[in-house]
C-alpha cells in the first residue's frame, strides 16, 4: 500500500511532480468534468478557522467536479483543536472521509493533522505558507508565459509572510530566479531562505532577497504583490501603510521590469495601496485568471494526492 501524501508545505513535491501537478492542472482546466477521484461521492472535509471566499468556493467547486461531497466546516462548528486534539480528530475523521483539507492559523497543527492522518491533509493556507495558491499562480505563469524555467519573479511588499515564503519556495522549485523585496525586519526568516537556496541549486533557480524594490523589478518577467494588512493585522493598518509605501506596484515601478511582464496578486487587494487601479485593471494584470485557476490547481492537487496515496486510481495522473 502506497504512503499517505500530503500538501502541507511549497516543499512537498520535488520539482518534477510540482511539474506534473501543474500539467494535471492544465488537463483539467480543459476537461473540467473529466476526472472523478472522489466518484461515489466520496466526502472531502474542508475546516475553515480563518475567513475565505476564494479558497472556499473554489474548493467547494472543484470537489463537486471531481465527483465529490464537499463537507465545509467553520471553527466553531466543530471540536477541532479545542475539545477534541488534533490527533484524534484525524483518526477519526480518515475513517469517514477521503481527503482533509483545512485552512488554519499554526503550522504545527496541520503538521499534527497529517502525522496521524491515514487520507491525504491539504494546507489550504496556515500562518506559514499558502501552497495551493502558488500551483495556481505557477499554472497562470505557464498559460501566459509558456513555461516558468528561466522566468524571473519579483515579489513586492510584506516579505515576512506567507505569501512571501511560498513565492520563494514554489518558485524556485519551478526553476524561476526569485526576487523577494520588503523593507528591513520584514524579509522572510532566514530558515525559509536557506530551505529555497538549497532547492534552487537542484533547479538552476536563483533567489534575491532585498529591501531595494527597484533591483528586484528590474527587467522581472512576473511581479507580485500581495494585501499589507492581512488578517489580524488591523491594528497595525495606518503604520503598515507608511512602511511599505515604497513597495508599491505602481505603473511607474513596472516600467522596471519587462514591457510585456505580468502581475499576480492572490486577492484581496487594495487599489491604490499595495497595487495601483490602472495596474490590477490594466493589460498586464492576469489577476482574475489567477483566481480562477485556484479552482483547476487545486483539483490537480487533490487528484495527484489521491493516486499517489493509492486511493484512487486514474492512467492519465503521472506519478
Amino acid at each position: 500500500m502506497s504512503a499517505t501524501r500530503h500538501f502541507l508545505t511549497d516543499l512537498e513535491f520535488t520539482p518534477d511532480e510540482q511539474s506534473k501537478v501543474l500539467d494535471l492542472a492544465a488537463k483539467m482546466k480543459a476537461d473540467k468534468y473529466g476526472f472523478k477521484p472522489y466518484a461515489g461521492p466520496q466526502s472531502v472535509a474542508v475546516f475553515f478557522d480563518k475567513t475565505s471566499t476564494r479558497t472556499r468556493v473554489s474548493f467547494h467547486a472543484g470537489i463537486s467536479e471531481l465527483g465529490g461531497s464537499p463537507l465545509i466546516i467553520n471553527s466553531l462548528d466543530s471540536q477541532l483543536g479545542h475539545k477534541e486534539s488534533i490527533s484524534d480528530s484525524a483518526k477519526v475523521l480518515a475513517r469517514m472521509v477521503s481527503t482533509i483539507v483545512w485552512r488554519t492559523f499554526a503550522q504545527s497543527g496541520l503538521e499534527e493533522m497529517a502525522a496521524n492522518s491515514a487520507v491525504p491533509v491539504i494546507n489550504a493556507l496556515s500562518d506559514d505558507y499558502h501552497p495551493c495558491q502558488l500551483i495556481a499562480d505557477l499554472l497562470t505563469v505557464r498559460e501566459h508565459k509558456g513555461k516558468t524555467q528561466g522566468l524571473t519573479m519579483a515579489y513586492l511588499g510584506d516579505a515576512a509572510n506567507n505569501m512571501a515564503n511560498s513565492y520563494l519556495l514554489a518558485g524556485v522549485t519551478a526553476g524561476m530566479h526569485v526576487r523577494i523585496a520588503g523593507p528591513e525586519g520584514y524579509l522572510p526568516d532566514a530558515a525559509i531562505i536557506a530551505a529555497a537556496e538549497i532547492r534552487a541549486e537542484t533547479t538552476g533557480a536563483s533567489i534575491m532577497i532585498t529591501t531595494d524594490a527597484a533591483a528586484a523589478l528590474a527587467d522581472a518577467d512576473v511581479v507580485v504583490t500581495d494585501t499589507w494588512v492581512s488578517m489580524g493585522q488591523e491594528d497595525e493598518k495606518e503604520a503598515r501603510l507608511k512602511l511599505f509605501t515604497d513597495y508599491s506596484v505602481t505603473a511607474e515601478a513596472m516600467k522596471l521590469a519587462k514591457d510585456d511582464a505580468i502581475v499576480l496578486h492572490c486577492l484581496p487587494a487594495y487599489r491604490g495601496y499595495e497595487i495601483d487601479a490602472e495596474v490590477i485593471d490594466g493589460p498586464q494584470s492576469v489577476v482574475f485568471d489567477e483566481a480562477e485557476n485556484r479552482v483547476h490547481a487545486q483539483k490537480a492537487v487533490m487528484t495527484w494526492l489521491m493516486v499517489a496515496s493509492g486511493l484512487a486510481e486514474d492512467p492519465r495522473v503521472e506519478l
